[in-house]
C-alpha cells in the first residue's frame, strides 16, 4: 500500500501565503488528531552550524510551531549533540548556536531544549531489532517526549550520501556514545603529533580506556607523555573528543559506508517503532547543498528550490525527496560533474561508492515505512 506523500510547490499568493500553505500541508497528513492536548512535543531540527546558510530559517518553522500549538501540543525545538568539537558539541555552546542563528523562544512560541543534556550523557537505551544493533543510545528528552515532530533539510552528505528525515532522527537523536557507535567501533583515532599530553581526555574516560605514556620518537616535540587508547576497554562514548581542545583524537570516518547507513537506520527505527503515536516528518526540499549542515559553510545548490513535503511515513517522505532532487535541473557551477541530465541520480554522481538506494530500502525492512508513495499535491 503506497504512503500519502503531501507536497506543496512553493507557489504562494496573497490569499494564500507561506503560514496558510503550511497550515493546509500539515492539516492533510491528519498528524493533529493523534494531539490529546497539552502533550510535549519534540520538534528535532538541525539548528546548523556557525558559517552556515542553507539551513531551514526560523521563519519558516514557525507556522510548524504555530499548528501545533493550536492543535494543543507543547513544542519545544531540539537537537543532540555533535560528536565532533563545534559549536554544538555541549549543550551551553548548542544553544547559544541555535540562538545565533535565530531560533528565539520568545518569538517562536517554543524553547530550544538540548536533548542529550550538558555534557552529551543525558541517554536512554531503547531496544532495536536490527542486524547491528539490539539497544540503541538515545538523547532522553526525545524519547521522553510524548510526541515527536522532524524538521529536516534535505541535503546531501559526505558519509551517508542523502540527510533527510531519517538522518535527523537516526544520527541526530542519538547521544554522543549512540553517534559513535554508528561511526565507528573500535573508539577514536589517536593523532600523535597534535597531543600535548594534557592528561584531559583521561580524566573524561569513564571506562579508562585512555591513559598518559611516556613519550617515545621523534613526533613528540620533547613533550614527556603522549595519550595511549585501549580499545578494549573503549565503549565509544565520545566523551574524549570533547575533552581534547588540540584535534588529537579523531573520528574515523572511514567505516563501510552500507554498514554505516544500516546502524544509522536502526537508530532511527528505536526512536520511532518505540513510540505509541505516529510522528510527523516535514522535509525543506530547498537550498540543496552537496553536503550537511555541519560542515561549517553552504556550497553551491545541485538542484533548484523544489518544494516542502509532509507525511507520518518517514522512508515515504525521504524516498520522494530523493526522487523529486533527482528528477529536477541540475545545477552549475556545483559540486555536480558536468553531464548529468534531470532524472540521473545526483547523489551518486557526487559519491560513487554509495549504495544504489541509499539506505532505503534497509529502512522498508526495518519496519520504518515503506518507499511506494503516492506524492498529493496541494
Amino acid at each position: 500500500m503506497k504512503s500519502p506523500v503531501y507536497f506543496w510547490n512553493l507557489r504562494a499568493s496573497l490569499k494564500a501565503p507561506y503560514a496558510e500553505r503550511i497550515r493546509k500541508l500539515l492539516t492533510r497528513t491528519g498528524f493533529a488528531e493523534h494531539i490529546d492536548g497539552g502533550e510535549l512535543t519534540a520538534v528535532k531540527i538541525h539548528f546548523g552550524e556557525r558559517g552556515v546558510t542553507s539551513h531551514v530559517q526560523p521563519l519558516m518553522v514557525k507556522p510548524v510551531l504555530d499548528y501545533l500549538a493550536k492543535a494543543g501540543a507543547r513544542p519545544f525545538l531540539t537537537d543532540a549533540s555533535t560528536l565532533y568539537v563545534g559549536q554544538r558539541g555541549e549543550a551551553v555552546s548548542h544553544a547559544m548556536q541555535a540562538a545565533h542563528h535565530g531560533y528565539d523562544p520568545l518569538l517562536l512560541g517554543a524553547p530550544v531544549i538540548i536533548a542529550d543534556g550538558l555534557k552529551g550523557g543525558n541517554q536512554k537505551a531503547l531496544p532495536v531489532k536490527g542486524k547491528h544493533m539490539a539497544e540503541a543510545f538515545i538523547a532522553a528528552d526525545i524519547a521522553d517526549a510524548d510526541l515527536l515532530v522532524s524538521i529536516n533539510h534535505a541535503k546531501g552528505h559526505e558519509l551517508a550520501g542523502y540527510g533527510g528525515a531519517l538522518k535527523n532522527i537516526g544520527m541526530g537523536s542519538a547521544s554522543k556514545q549512540g553517534k559513535m557507535l554508528q561511526h565507528v567501533t573500535t573508539g577514536p583515532l589517536v593523532n600523535l603529533d597534535k597531543c600535548v599530553g594534557c592528561g584531559a581526555c583521561v580524566s573524561m574516560c569513564a571506562s579508562q580506556a585512555l591513559s598518559l605514556a611516556e613519550a617515545l620518537g621523534e613526533n613528540m616535540k620533547g613533550q614527556k607523555k603522549h595519550i595511549l587508547l585501549d580499545q578494549a576497554r573503549c565503549i565509544g562514548c565520545g566523551a574524549c573528543f570533547l575533552a581534547c581542545k588540540t584535534g588529537a583524537l579523531e573520528i574515523n570516518w572511514k567505516t563501510d559506508v552500507a554498514a554505516f547507513l544500516e546502524r544509522m537506520l536502526e537508530y532511527a527505527a528505536a526512536v520511532l517503532l518505540t513510540r505509541p503515536k505516529p510522528c510527523l516528518h516535514i522535509n525543506f526540499v530547498t537550498n540543496v547543498t552537496p553536503d550537511c549542515d555541519c560542515m561549517g559553510f553552504s556550497d553551491a545548490c545541485i538542484c533548484p528550490d523544489v518544494g516542502i513535503l509532509a507525511s507520518l511515513d518517514p522512508v515515504a517522505i525521504d524516498q520522494a525527496s530523493v526522487d523529486l532532487i533527482n528528477q529536477a535541473e541540475p545545477l552549475w557551477p556545483s559540486h555536480l560533474p558536468k553531464g548529468l541530465k534531470p532524472g540521473d541520480d545526483k547523489f551518486r554522481a557526487l559519491r560513487p561508492h554509495l549504495p544504489e538506494h541509499l539506505g532505503l530500502d534497509y529502512a522498508e525492512t526495518l519496519g520504518l515505512g515503506t518507499r511506494d508513495y503516492e506524492l498529493v499535491a496541494l
